[in-house]
Order: C-alpha cells, then sequence, then structure tokens
C-alpha cells in the first residue's frame, strides 16, 4: 500500500473500499460501470487489479461465479443501482445454488434520498436477503474494512455463497481515516479421528459401497488424494450434477454422474448399496432424482455426510455418521492404505461400475436425426481437444452431449451452473479466459441459451480471449418443447424460434465464424476456426444446425410425442 494511500491518512470511501481488495488479494473485477461507483472506478485507476468492463450485468456476475468457482476465492463484480443490480440477480442465484464465493458490490443512491423512492433506489437487504448469504449496506466509510473483511468471511465461510454489499453514492466519496483489516483466511473444519475411524469401518463392512462428490471448496490435491483411496479401498465413484471434474473420468474407480438423463446402471447401482459415502454435496433435487434416490429424512441406505457447513447436516438427510468437515481436510485424513484388502467382489463391483460408465459415455454409436450427427462430433472433440480444455455450458438440452461424453480428466475444468440458468456459458469462458488465457475453452451453447448473453461475445473481442463457441441451433427453446411435447403432444405454443446467422453474428462483432450444417463439415471447420483463434486471439463461433428432432441422444421428438 503506497504512502498515499496509507491507513493513517484520511481517504475517500471509494479508495478505502479498493486498498481492501487489494489486501485481501483480488487480482480480478469484472463490472458494468455506473455513476453511483464513480469514486470506485477512480481508485481501480491506479490499482494492482485487473478490471473486465461486461455488457451486461448479468453476464459480469457470471464471469465473476466462474471466477470464484475455479478458484475458491470470491469473485469480484461491481455493478451501478437499480436494474443493473436487478440484473446481476442471475448471477447471484447461481452462486447460491452452485455454493460458489462471490462479492457484488451495488452502487447505491445517495444516504439522504433513502425511503422516498429516489431515482433508482431498491433496498438491497430485502430485495438479495433470500438470495444471498449476506446482503448490507455501508453507511459509514470508516466501517468498509470492517464490513469488506466480513463480507468475504461470509462469503468463503461453511458453504460459500454470495454476498450483496450496497455502497451509496456520497459515502464513497466522503473522506475518511480507516484502519485496514488482516487478509482473508478461510475456516477449514477437520474431521475428528473417531469421526475417520467409523468411516472405515463401516467402508471395512460394506459389500457394495457407492460415494457421491460434489459441492465446492476442492481443490486438486483433494481429488487426486480421494482418487487414490478410491483405487485402494475399492471404492465407486460417482460425481454429482454438473460437478464432474471432481474425478478423473479414465480413473478405474470412476462410475458416471448424477445428474440428468443419468445412466440407469448408476440410479440401480446406489439403491443396491449398504453404504453411500456424500462428500461435499447436498445431494439436492438433480442428483437425488427428484428427491427419489434416498428415504427423507432418514435414507435406506447407510449415509455418511460429509460437508464443510454444519447447517448442512441434517437438513434434509439424517446421515448415520454427519461429518462437519472440508473436501480438502476430509480427503487428508483419508489413509491411502486399506488395514485389510478389499473383498475381491469389491473389485469386480468396481470394474463392473466403470464398464458401464464407459459404455453410456461411448458416442461412437449415437445416432440422431438429421446431417449433423453430434455423437461424431464429440468424438472428433475428444479426439482432437487437450485433457485440460474448460468446458463452459448454460442450461438445455444439448448441454447433454458435454456431460455424458466429454471425458473430464482434471479439477478446474468444468463450468456448468447446478440452479440452471441459461445463458452462464458465453461469461463462464470469458471468466476462464481471463483467469487462464492459455488454455483452450469451449463455451458449448444452444440457440436459445446464447442469446441470453450472446452481447459477451463483445467482451470476448475487447480483450482479445480466443473461445471456442459450438452453438447448436435447433429453432427452439428444446428442453421446454421436449417438456411441452410430451405433455401437450402436437400443440407447440411459445418455443419456437427464429434466429439470426450466428457466424455473421459471430463476424459482426470482430470475431470469426463459420456454419456446419454436415457431419463432416465439423472437423475442418474446427481446425480454421481454431488457427484463427491463436493467430489472432480472438473468440470463434461454429454455428452448428442441428435437425429439430434431436433432442436427446437417445430419444427424437417423435418418440417423445408418441407419434
Amino acid at each position: 500500500m503506497s504512502s498515499e494511500t496509507s491507513p493513517s491518512l484520511p481517504r475517500t470511501g471509494g479508495q478505502i473500499l479498493v486498498d481492501q481488495l487489494v489486501l485481501h488479494g483480488v487480482q480480478h473485477i469484472f463490472c458494468v460501470p455506473g455513476e453511483s461507483y464513480l469514486a470506485v472506478l477512480d481508485a481501480l485507476h491506479d490499482a494492482p487489479i485487473a478490471l473486465t468492463v461486461c455488457r451486461q450485468e448479468g453476464g459480469a456476475a457470471m464471469m465473476a461465479e466462474a471466477h470464484g468457482k475455479l478458484t475458491g476465492r470470491p469473485g469480484v463484480c461491481f455493478v451501478t443501482r437499480g436494474p443493473g443490480a436487478t440484473n446481476a440477480a442471475a448471477g447471484v442465484h447461481i452462486a447460491m445454488q452452485d455454493s460458489t464465493p462471490l462479492v457484488l458490490f451495488v452502487g447505491q443512491i445517495e444516504r439522504g434520498a433513502r425511503g422516498r423512492e429516489a431515482f433508482q433506489e431498491v433496498d438491497y437487504r430485502a430485495a438479495f436477503g433470500p438470495l444471498a448469504k449476506w446482503a448490507t449496506e455501508v453507511d459509514d466509510a470508516r466501517r468498509l474494512p470492517e464490513i469488506v473483511a466480513r463480507a468475504f468471511s461470509v462469503a468463503c465461510s461453511g458453504r460459500p455463497g454470495p454476498v450483496v454489499v450496497a455502497l451509496p453514492e456520497d459515502m464513497l466519496v466522503e473522506r475518511a481515516e480507516a484502519p485496514t483489516a488482516r487478509a482473508l483466511q478461510p475456516i477449514e473444519t477437520a474431521p475428528a479421528p473417531a469421526q475417520m475411524e467409523r468411516v472405515l469401518e463401516l467402508l471395512r463392512e460394506a459389500r457394495n459401497p457407492v460415494a457421491v462428490v460434489g459441492g465446492s471448496r476442492w481443490n486438486a490435491e483433494a481429488v487426486a488424494r480421494l482418487q487414490d483411496f478410491a483405487a485402494a479401498h475399492a471404492l465407486p465413484v460417482a460425481c454429482s450434477f454438473r460437478r464432474q471434474m471432481l474425478f478423473d473420468h479414465q480413473h478405474p474407480c470412476y462410475a458416471g454422474d448424477l445428474g440428468l438423463g443419468v445412466n440407469p446402471a448408476l440410479l440401480a447401482r446406489i439403491r443396491a448399496a449398504d453404504l453411500l459415502l456424500l462428500v461435499g454435496g447436498r445431494l439436492s433435487e438433480v442428483p437425488s432424482q427428484g428427491y427419489t434416490l434416498l428415504d427423507i429424512p432418514t435414507p435406506q441406505i447407510p449415509l455418511v455426510h460429509v460437508h464443510p457447513d454444519p447447517d448442512e447436516l441434517g437438513r434434509v438427510y439424517q446421515a448415520q455418521l454427519p461429518i462437519n468437515a472440508t473436501p480438502p481436510a476430509f480427503c487428508a485424513a483419508l489413509p491411502l492404505r486399506p488395514a485389510q484388502a478389499p473383498r475381491p467382489e469389491r473389485r469386480q463391483a468396481v470394474q463392473a461400475a466403470h464398464a458401464a460408465y464407459q459404455a453410456w459415455s461411448d458416442p461412437a454409436p449415437i445416432r440422431i436425426p438429421g446431417d449433423l450427427q453430434m455423437g461424431a462430433v464429440m468424438q472428433h472433440l475428444r479426439a482432437a481437444l487437450p485433457q485440460d480444455t474448460v468446458f463452459c455450458n448454460g442450461a438445455g438440452n444439448f448441454a447433454t452431449w458435454v456431460h455424458r461424453f466429454w471425458p473430464f480428466r482434471q479439477f478446474g475444468t468444468q463450468l456448468a451452473p447446478t440452479s440452471g440458468s441459461m445463458g452462464y456459458g458465453l461469461p463462464a469462458g470469458v471468466g476462464a479466459q481471463r483467469l487462464w488465457p492459455e488454455r483452450t475453452v469451449v463455451v458449448f451453447a444452444g440457440d436459445g441459451d446464447f442469446l441470453m448473453h450472446g452481447q459477451e461475445f463483445a467482451t470476448a473481442v475487447q480483450y482479445r480471449l480466443p473461445i471456442i463457441v459450438v452453438l447448436l441451433d435447433n429453432g427452439m427453446y428444446g428442453t421446454i418443447r421436449m417438456h411441452q411435447e410430451r405433455e401437450y403432444p402436437h400443440r407447440v405454443s411459445g418455443t419456437a424460434l427464429q434466429n439470426p446467422d450466428f457466424a455473421a453474428y459471430a463476424r459482426a462483432f470482430g470475431g470469426h465464424g463459420e456454419r456446419v450444417e454436415r457431419t463432416e463439415e465439423f472437423a475442418p471447420a474446427l481446425a480454421r476456426l481454431r488457427q484463427q483463434a491463436q493467430a489472432t486471439r480472438l473468440p470463434v463461433l461454429l454455428h452448428c444446425l442441428i435437425d429439430p428432432e434431436a433432442i436427446t441422444p437417445s430419444r427424437s421428438l417423435s418418440q417423445i410425442r408418441g407419434g
């Protein structure tokens, strides 16, 4: 901290705030500028923090959420008051349901005008209270270090999530002396030795154990140790919905993912289990298959539930053994060598579980209606892209192609909203590419999904981010059409789309784009665009025309409607 910003000298509220962000290790901020926090933008001018200026507040918040998801540190977003804040609400909701650390700073009206429904006035405590872990407003610039420290701690502690901090415009320009805080120190909780002994005892006794990993607060070391433990103890491991980067899919103990369109063999294996080890996740609606996988409140399967937040233990499921611990602390306590060798039938079960995953995830036999075969597309992507590629997607049936057929190999390679928020993929790709400029980042999108935040393609151009967008266009809100055809066959209403030429859209923003209509066109188009992306450091887009009948990898619309 320079002498010009010393805590002993009066500073503007904006400068005090930025100094605290530097103190807490913030290296990147995503924003849409607003006159309500000009004092912060001025302080950022000389700060060692990179700034990404976005085109819509929802996209900015999603970029910050993606940053938090990949790093485990709070993503930081700044938006202006009123419509700026409400636009950002989608990102806050994602961070809450995905357990991602996020701090959203919102410019606010002047303090003296509150309560009069002033221009763009919103009560942020009331508006964001149900969506965030904590929502507050700073009335006194001298309290900024205290409140920022608390915001970062709340965002990271227990089950991580979003915090919203409102900043009155006049507070940010007043000068004050403020004491500095200490840098963020996330709180780790570890299992007791007696709990670990009980885990190992239950595992030794089990004939058909299964582990399910999910949630947040993981790191690469914890993932690697869990993989070694699973191999030594003959333990099949499944990943929760959109948490597939938590276990190497080529590992011999990997059993698949508990998402939408789950492998029936995996569901049967879990229902037949005599021990379920749930680490880090909540087993919420999607992975629990609509809360049908386990009995509530007392599961019929002996359950060991490991979670960093004590409030989540017993909230839905009463575990036989609840353990309040973060995934890294729990995995660090796992012994890599079992006291006795696992039963031969356990090793056979592991092999069968992995074989069932491999058969389910093989794209080669998949055939869908139309000239563009997505099974062949996924085969080519598996062969052409590096294993550390970061895959980003929003919500829609198109995401099934990634979740089922892309083999995630390592931590930090998946960005997808467990909240099912459309439009997430492109902002997430921007967030990932800003964090790791040299990594391959692929955005998988649907036509309806993409245009929720398609304007952030301009952000990718502005910051010269060579993101690869694979856009599947079937001219409809496909997931909703699927449900509509099942419930109201032949009565299409409200789900058809008239789309632009997306390749031309990409070129209009200054990037590169090509149209792909047939299977044999995809590989050469991808090769050309990858080369252009690397040569120009600009985003590229493959506009892939999909037959509207090809609604899922296994069923057509005709089959769904019974026609």
